[in-house]
């Protein structure tokens, strides 16, 4: 049985919400046929979200630490590098050297990696480690919260997908919250108080890299940043600390959140009528981590939302079925391999893993393609169903 990650307080916070979503489904088709009726002429896409882009992708590991916090957190930042890290970038490295060679977490990760299902687990970057940077200035910049447990790392195909193309992306290890604690039972909690934690995390991560003068990153990417051109991306937990990020802060253009609602009535913080950038939603249509309440509320927040907004559901899709952690512990299954439908509970097999990501990169990708590079034509990619139909998109505008 898949563990559900402290997210049944979802069912409690149904009985503190109370009615269902019959009138929010009526009016997520209203809108989506609505929306379908003004995309007649899009025209061709200024980028291809669907595939790579133009550049290797590099990446670089390091540590901040926030005096006033007394927190240190270790980041990787995604970017794109120079053409002469292509060949490195195509040979990638093993996840578990995101962590020092010879640390406890290199030795945990490394033996995880090891015995997780190959099939779910993306084993492996696309990435150069501290590659040169692409001679290239002003990036636009997405800062990427993981989930409860997780790792900073648990988006590197999207990262990759977005740093392909020309936008960095900054993730910081929620010290106190990663799959190490997890694993130790001695993580942080699923908290108000641990919401605002993660939140100040992600402004800090953002005053670093938005700092030329920064010494704790790379010297060759400082000053890379576009301070103009900020967006946030989150998964689980982590997209509630997006939700809440986007109500305290006014750096950050638009907002995404992967398999969760950013406001619901366990985090009163996050109201979605006060958040006035644009925002999307990725559904997974069998997560039984969040399970069937958790769906509502995203399309609730998807109804309540300011426009412009998406929503996109993908079927067969389960919590982890857009990380490259998925299946990686029995705690991340949701969304690899076999599996039970919420609705009746019948054997079904999740999404190929491979195929759910590629759908979590081309649909972030092309979301900050049409929000901080201004293109337009990502519209179409942002909300075309996959070939075999596992994608359901919806549009409010």
């Amino acid at each position: 049985m898949t563990t559900r990650l402290g997210f049944l307080w979802l069912v409690a916070a149904l009985a503190a919400c109370g009615k269902a979503s019959a009138a929010v489904e009526d009016a997520v088709a209203a809108d989506a046929a609505a929306d379908a009726a003004n995309q007649a002429d899009i025209g061709a896409a200024a980028e291809d979200w669907r595939k790579d882009g133009a550049y290797p992708v590099g990446h670089a590991d390091f540590v901040v630490t926030d005096a006033a916090r007394a927190r240190t957190l270790r980041v990787t930042i995604w970017y794109p590098a120079a053409e002469s890290a292509r060949t490195a970038a195509d040979a990638g490295m093993g996840l578990a050297d995101f962590y020092p060679v010879g640390s406890p977490e290199h030795a945990t990760m490394t033996t995880l990696l090891a015995s997780a299902p190959a099939t779910c687990v993306r084993a492996k970057t696309h990435s150069a480690p501290n590659a040169e940077p692409a001679p290239t200035t002003a990036w636009p910049l997405v800062a990427f919260s993981h989930c409860h447990t997780c790792t900073r790392f648990e988006a590197t195909t999207i990262a990759e997908r977005l740093a392909s193309h020309g936008v960095a992306v900054i993730a910081p290890d929620h010290t106190g919250n990663t799959i190490f604690e997890g694993l130790a039972g001695t993580t942080a909690g699923l908290t108000v108080e641990f919401l605002q934690t993660r939140t100040q995390d992600m402004q800090f991560v953002l005053d670093q890299a938005l700092d030329p003068t920064a010494t704790a990153l790379p010297a060759n990417l400082r000053g890379k940043f576009d301070a103009t051109r900020v967006g946030a991306l989150g998964h689980s937990f982590g997209g509630v600390t997006v939700g809440n990020l986007l109500m305290a802060d006014k750096r950050p253009k638009a907002g995404m959140a992967l398999a969760v609602p950013m406001a619901q009535p366990v985090f009163p913080a996050v109201d979605m009528a006060q958040i006035h950038v644009p925002v999307a939603f990725v559904l997974a249509r069998e997560d039984n981590s969040i399970m069937d309440i958790g769906n509502t509320f995203i399309r609730q927040n998807f109804a309540d939302a300011n426009p412009p907004v998406w929503l996109i559901e993908v079927a067969d899709a389960g919590h982890f079925s857009f990380a490259d952690i998925a299946g990686l512990i029995p705690s991340f299954d949701a969304g690899c391999g076999p599996g039970l439908r919420m609705a009746d509970g019948s054997a079904f097999t999740y999404l190929d893993n491979a195929t759910a990501r590629g759908i979590g990169a081309r649909t972030v990708g092309a979301f900050f393609g049409r929000n901080l590079l201004g293109e337009a034509a990502a519209e179409e990619p942002l909300m075309a169903a996959e070939p075999a139909g596992d994608a359901f998109p919806s549009e409010r505008l």
